[in-house]
């Protein structure tokens, strides 16, 4: 059985339905409201607990409230959580959910990831097939790279030059994850475009992939980016050729867009037989 782990940052979030996002000056009412403990690395360990049983959260969490609940909700959704603490507050974010499904966020704090130095069982990446990096200091990503494989996010690059990455795994929408790669060792870099599928490249080869159909009503957006880089993660850690990879990451991040919030539609062991 392969065996995962992950390695960033946990946000807690408050979601809130709306008809549409407000502007400036309007008040209007949430039609529904939940939270959950989510942000990227959480969201695709979260994904690799549902497909694989086995994975290693190595996060940090603040000593208030939010960070407590964060810890006790992901342990409750299979994830096998070491947290480093840290005497600040739990950052955290509010979701906007539309009546289209869109999302958008607002996030509040600063962004905590682990440090290498932290007292957490890095010994656990020796013989992990995969490891999904979200953020983390030099030395963390050092214990990361003890993995078979490192799959990050643009997000994580600052502290991943001098680091072979096996997968790059980035939004070609979003500002913030637009990267020199010419300055970091990436293996294959794949760049995601929603709805049109995306691109991946391995030096001068490339290719193209295809969006998954959703498998039923769109509900919202939130995590099918992330859901995406975890059954990535998954695929790749399980053996799998980059284009049968990316297929089954089309699927994974489809069948998110069609549950509420970040977990209710991810893809399960069960459905790796379907």
């Amino acid at each position: 059985m392969s065996r995962f782990a992950v390695v960033g940052h946990v946000e807690w979030i408050e979601f809130g339905r709306f008809t549409h996002v407000p502007v400036p000056g309007e008040i209007i009412d949430a039609s529904s409201w939940f939270s959950e403990a989510a942000g990227s690395a959480a969201v695709v360990a979260v994904q690799l607990a549902k497909l694989s049983g086995d994975v290693d959260f190595f996060t940090t969490l603040g000593d208030d409230e939010r960070g407590r609940r964060s810890l006790e909700r992901l342990t409750e959704l299979g994830v096998r959580v070491h947290a480093a603490r840290r005497e600040a507050m739990q950052r955290w974010g509010f979701v906007h959910l539309d009546d289209d499904g869109e999302r958008t966020i607002s996030i509040v704090g600063e962004r905590h990831a682990p440090s290498g130095d932290d007292d957490l069982p890095w010994d656990r990446l020796d013989g992990a097939d995969a490891v999904f990096v979200s953020g983390g200091d030099p030395a963390a990503m050092t214990h990361a790279r003890r993995a078979a494989r490192l799959v990050a996010t643009p997000r994580a690059v600052e502290t991943l030059h001098g680091i072979h990455i096996d997968v790059l795994v980035g939004s070609g929408h979003d500002r913030l994850e637009q990267v020199d790669r010419e300055s970091l060792d990436v293996g294959i870099v794949v760049t995601t475009a929603g709805g049109e599928g995306g691109t991946w490249q391995a030096g001068l080869v490339r290719g193209d992939f295809d969006a998954a159909p959703l498998p039923g009503p769109l509900v919202d957006a939130y995590g099918a980016g992330d859901t995406f880089a975890g059954g990535l993660t998954y695929a790749l850690g399980a053996g799998r050729s980059i284009d049968d990879a990316l297929a089954f990451a089309a699927r994974a991040g489809a069948a998110n867009l069609t549950g509420r919030g970040p977990y209710a539609g991810q893809l399960t062991a069960a459905d790796l037989s379907t």
